[in-house]
């Protein structure tokens, strides 16, 4: 069985979680699922192309995970650094043009891991066949909250009424003015853990027991028959 050609969601987003429980699945290190899990993404990409799913955005790194151990932080960042570079040669991103962005406050990173996320950007700002959205130093209570700064400083300025101020405003002010269709949680937890909160408030939401690293096509694929099998409604 197929997704409906009229039925797969425009704009995806995955909630990347349990590499640390695959690498202990496996008795490695526990940072090691990363680097399993970041050559997962580049089959998503192919995977979406296949089926017409135009934007991504992954849950890859939130603020709480500043608090992970040293050793594995440390891991992390050097995982981002190397990925990033690599993935500037990326043949599927260029012919395809994928567009990278990062969205979140970026600004908490290192200034040579920032320094990579900008050159990305840069690099793949004029494509527009796709889009993948990294959250990165994200959290979507922090969103909000740094949505509202921007607003009050608007009224502040003396560029906007507090009268004024409504769903369209608040959502220019997000670092994604973006709605994703269906989100889909790895790892076997049910709950969006301060994803998209704003964004996904009529999304689809598929919860899989599968560790983002064992993640396949199969269940990429069984995630949009999901959706399309459902009748969304939004309130009426």
């Amino acid at each position: 069985m197929e997704p409906s050609d009229n039925k797969v969601p425009k704009h995806v987003g995955i909630i990347l979680d349990g590499n640390r429980r695959f690498s202990k699945k496996l008795m490695l290190k526990p940072w090691q699922g990363h680097e399993w899990g970041a050559k997962k993404i580049e089959k998503l990409f192919d995977w979406c192309k296949e089926y017409s799913v135009k934007e991504l955005t992954l849950y890859t790194f939130s603020i709480d995970n500043f608090n992970r151990p040293k050793e594995e932080f440390d891991y992390l960042m050097k995982l981002f650094k190397e990925t990033f570079e690599k993935w500037k040669n990326n043949k599927t991103i260029h012919e395809n043009k994928i567009k990278i962005r990062f969205i979140g406050r970026t600004w908490m990173f290192a200034d040579d891991v920032q320094k990579q996320m900008k050159e990305f950007e840069e690099m793949t700002k004029d494509y527009n066949n796709y889009i993948v959205n990294f959250a990165m130093a994200y959290g979507g209570r922090a969103e909000i909250i740094d949505a509202v700064k921007k607003l009050g400083q608007d009224v502040k300025d003396g560029k906007l009424k507090v009268e004024d101020i409504n769903e369209n405003s608040l959502s220019s002010g997000l670092y994604l003015n973006s709605e994703p269709d269906l989100i889909i949680r790895t790892g076997g937890e049910k709950r969006l853990s301060s994803f998209l909160l704003w964004q996904g408030h009529y999304a689809e939401l598929v919860f899989l027991d599968k560790f983002w690293p064992e993640f396949e096509k199969e269940d990429f694929v069984g995630c949009l028959e999901e959706y399309s099998n459902r009748q969304r409604r939004f309130g009426k």
